[in-house]
């Protein structure tokens, strides 16, 4: 009779013992998953972002944090979209055939609306960020205008096409997007459904 009380007793003590093992090991490993899951600012660095534009002039560049990368957007004026058929038997891949941008930015232009570039500013050789140069002449005499990047030589044309004989291999990467309205782009969304985007002004 006693053995039988003591077994039961042992069984009662082991479980209960595994139980408050268990509870405890599940409050002491809270912290350690909340360490691995992103921050509030991560999230929002993340998520599809508005840029309003209806303050750019002709020539100018905005150039705007996301996911931890420069965005440029480029206003260009006539005179800048009419140099970039000048520039096809210079380019590397003047047709964008390779994959650096979303099918919609297959032109020329690479771009929705022919006068804004929105382009990833990271030069494709070593992820260095290129200067904006936008005034012809100012990198060599047969310069149109365009990205330079200072480090190594790489040069790209207004549309971010790279040139032949630079150590870039790439165009510059177009990020998905799409125009929310006449002023203003949303960057990391081309589909309908914008929730949980963050706006920059």
């Amino acid at each position: 009779m006693t053995d039988e009380i003591d077994q039961k007793r042992r069984c009662f003590l082991r479980l209960a013992t595994t139980a408050v093992g268990g509870v405890g090991l599940a409050a002491a490993s809270v912290p350690f998953f909340q360490y691995w899951m992103p921050s509030a600012d991560t999230e929002a660095a993340a998520a599809p972002m508005k840029i309003d534009i209806s303050s750019m002039k002709p020539r100018e560049q905005l150039t705007v944090p996301w996911r931890g990368m420069p965005i440029w957007i480029i206003y260009r004026d006539q005179e800048m979209l009419d140099s970039l058929a000048k520039l096809n038997n210079i380019l590397r891949d003047p047709l964008s055939e390779q994959d650096q941008q979303p099918e919609y930015c297959k032109n020329i232009h690479r771009s929705i609306k022919p006068q804004f570039l929105i382009a990833i500013g990271i030069c494709t050789h070593l992820g260095c960020v290129p200067t904006y140069r936008p005034d012809a002449g100012s990198v060599s005499p047969d310069w149109l205008g365009g990205f330079y990047c200072p480090c190594h030589g790489s040069r790209y044309d207004l549309s971010g096409r790279v040139f032949q004989n630079v150590p870039a291999p790439l165009n510059l990467k177009i990020p998905r997007h799409m125009y929310v309205s006449d002023t203003e782009i949303m960057i990391g969304e081309d589909q309908e459904g914008v929730q949980g985007a963050i706006s920059i002004s």
